[in-house]
């Protein structure tokens, strides 16, 4: 027999954790965090509803928070089992998961204060700095497209899937024995926009029985990248005399919106404009990038070769490097000329907070936001219009100019999805996941009326029967 139960990113966008058992082995692909709310809170109420030392392998479709986040609570719980990726995944594993413990770590800490004084027990922490260093050393790495047995009866081949650097649909060949061909399943992890830069388009998908298919976008189409680059520079030249702040993932959104820049900057259109990367995480991850430049796309890559550049820094000459907090601080004695990438994507944290405190409420502020915001973020209250927010306990009012640049987006949308499920052989089942209902449900319609296949969406905890 072969089930699935959903642990997460069921009729919900983060948090992906699903678990195949087949004939008692357990495989779980991904183990991701939910984001949204103060970080030390939010752990304490994500539990893992399922036994750790149970788990036999872990597999990771890529090193975003939300499909890795909770890989070191899974270590803290007693799982002593393999965690295979890509390459390019572990080396940014390192970096994500470290940045995450220490945020984590200190968010608990100020917790931990307010508790003393109001004489309530202190928490202990759910996972330390010990446990990250653990799902480290647990990864082995997978290339690409090198199909690879990792339990009895149990095949995983991982496939580009063009999103971020490493990330990997993961193609799974399941033989419990109680039929005389295997079970094929198809984990699309998260899909990749075909129009961004830099990443290749998804790699094509064999015949299978199954699809497990992310949804973010499930119920909208992105502006064209043409009409996208227009409003970027139609920001660029409205804001000017002010400055733009940028909320952008570390990982994936950041390089890209440098590549995007260096190109306007090679063609005349960044004149007056500064950019800086206030982001020590974003800058080692941009580092990354370049180590695996061959997993980029040849006519990006080609780009760079023609402005005599071989890394993503040098391809934008007029950007500036902030590492330390003193230098992150100063920038708010500037108030024109300056383009600002900081972190978190979602504005839950980082260092983009701290700027927002200083320029949400000023009407030169731009605030462009270049991907999706999940709710319960302070991100989407923003992009949902809201006129008053809560900014370290204080309450500001929303003057700041608010752009949205769907094309930006690094997942898929509507069209996209469907036509790369129309592209895999055969009249697969399809099960959707890591995606909000509405969109979901909106996607199942599409693919009903247009592909005539069986679509389903889980719910969080239920389990399916895939083979009985």
């Amino acid at each position: 027999m072969i089930t699935l139960t959903c642990h997460g990113a069921a009729t919900e966008v983060t948090g992906s954790r699903h678990l195949l058992n087949i004939n008692g082995q357990r495989v779980l692909l991904d183990c991701g965090m939910h984001q949204g709310g103060e970080l030390s809170k939010r752990l304490r109420r994500d539990t893992l509803p399922f036994k750790s030392r149970d788990i036999d392998a872990v597999v990771l479709s890529h090193a975003h928070l939300d499909h890795s986040g909770a890989l070191p609570r899974l270590m803290r719980r007693g799982y002593r089992g393999p965690i295979y990726c890509t390459g390019a995944t572990l080396n940014l594993l390192a970096v994500l998961l470290k940045d995450a413990c220490n945020l984590y770590l200190k968010d608990l800490e100020r917790d931990n204060l307010v508790r003393k004084r109001k004489g309530q027990k202190v928490q202990k922490p759910v996972y330390e700095m010990e446990d990250v260093l653990a799902v480290l050393e647990a990864c082995q790495v997978l290339p690409y497209d090198l199909p690879t047995d990792i339990l009895p009866g149990v095949r995983v081949n991982l496939l580009d899937a063009g999103h971020i650097l490493g990330a990997a649909m993961v193609h799974l060949t399941l033989d419990d024995g109680s039929e005389p061909e295997p079970m094929r399943l198809l984990f699309s992890g998260d899909l990749g926009n075909t129009e961004s830069p830099l990443m290749r388009d998804p790699a094509p998908v064999p015949e299978v029985d199954w699809v497990m298919m992310e949804s973010t976008y499930g119920n909208r189409n992105h502006r064209s990248y043409q009409e996208t680059l227009d409003e970027l520079a139609e920001v660029l030249e409205s804001a000017r005399g002010g400055v733009i702040l940028v909320p952008a993932f570390a990982v994936g959104r950041t390089q890209e919106v440098l590549f995007q820049l260096g190109c306007f900057y090679h063609q005349g259109r960044l004149e007056g404009w500064h950019v800086v990367l206030d982001s020590p995480m974003a800058i080692e991850v941009t580092q990354i990038y370049d180590q695996w430049l061959e997993l980029m796309d040849p006519e990006d890559l080609a780009q760079l070769s023609a402005e005599g550049s071989n890394t993503l820094e040098a391809f934008l000459p007029c950007l500036h490097l902030t590492q330390n907090t003193d230098d992150s601080i100063g920038l708010n004695r500037i108030n024109q000329g300056l383009i600002i990438i900081a972190g978190s994507g979602m504005c839950n944290g980082g260092r983009m907070v701290h700027h927002l405190k200083h320029r949400v409420w000023d009407d030169r502020t731009h605030l462009l936001f270049t991907g999706f915001q999940a709710n319960g973020t302070l991100g989407r209250q923003l992009v949902d219009g809201e006129k008053r927010v809560r900014l370290f306990g204080q309450t500001y009012a929303v003057r700041a100019h608010i752009h949205t640049l769907g094309g930006f987006s690094a997942h898929a949308d509507q069209a996209q999805l469907l036509n790369w499920l129309a592209a895999i052989p055969g009249r697969p089942r399809v099960l959707l996941v890591h995606g909000e209902e509405s969109a979901q449900l909106a996607l199942k319609d599409a693919i009903e009326a247009r592909l005539r296949h069986r679509v389903g969406i889980p719910r969080l905890g239920e389990t399916l029967i895939l083979r009985p």
